[in-house]
Parts: C-alpha cells; sequence; structure tokens
C-alpha cells in the first residue's frame, strides 16, 4: 500500500484492464450477457454511499459517476460493461481526480472498492 501511496504523490489516475500488472486491477469478468451485468452493475453502484451517478449510457456499457474525497477534491470514476461473448461480461474501471496534483493512491483504493463491491455482490457468477 505504501508504493501504492508513493505512485500517486506523482499520478492522479488509474485504470483497470487485461494487461494490468496489478493482479487488484485486472478486469473482472462475470458470467452474465452484457445486458444482465449492465442491470447488475448499475443496481450496485447507485447503493453504494459516497458515489453518484451522474450519466449511465447503455448503448456504449458505460456509467459515469462522481466522488468526493475527505479532503473536498472530486473524482471522475467511469465503469464500462463489455460484452466479450454471448454470456460473459468484463468490468473495467477507470478513475481520475480532478486537480493538479497526486491522488495519494486515491483512485487505486475507489477502484479497489468498486470492485469489491460488484464481486460480492455477483459473486455467483464471477468467471
Amino acid at each position: 500500500m505504501l508504493k501504492r501511496t508513493l505512485i500517486g504523490l506523482l499520478r492522479s489516475q488509474e485504470q483497470t484492464g487485461d494487461k494490468a500488472k496489478d493482479p487488484s486491477l485486472k478486469s473482472r469478468f462475470y458470467k452474465l450477457s452484457k445486458e444482465k451485468a449492465w442491470d447488475e452493475v448499475v443496481s450496485t453502484l447507485k447503493k453504494m454511499q459516497g458515489y453518484k451517478v451522474l450519466h449511465e449510457v447503455p448503448s456504449v456499457g458505460e456509467i459515469v459517476l462522481e466522488k468526493r474525497t475527505a479532503l473536498g477534491r472530486t473524482m471522475d470514476i467511469t465503469v464500462s460493461v463489455i460484452s466479450v461473448g454471448p454470456v460473459t461480461s468484463a468490468v473495467d474501471v477507470y478513475s481520475a481526480s480532478r486537480g493538479s496534483f497526486g491522488d495519494l493512491g486515491s483512485n487505486y483504493r475507489v477502484i479497489l472498492d468498486i470492485y469489491r463491491t460488484l464481486d460480492k455482490k455477483l459473486a455467483a457468477v464471477r468467471a
């Protein structure tokens, strides 16, 4: 976690993906069609405390959220639901802090929080 804080001194964004070096930041896969995954992800995100859903774009599979940190900074978060097969979907998260300074690892922690919540809700269909 110290390494993440040090990286966060310089960086103010974090994202997940298939090729992420950190296993915590690898895309999450669920055995659900894109439509079912979309419904589950949107309903789960809307219930998460401290997050505000700003936009939902089902056709593209993107949900845009906002979160305020304890220090009053605003974080912009995009959650993407991507179809990777007829009954498999992937979920990726991009989080960026507004402002010119690093985030002290807060974007990393936000992504882990979102993934933890989704993994708990969708444990039965995790691929």
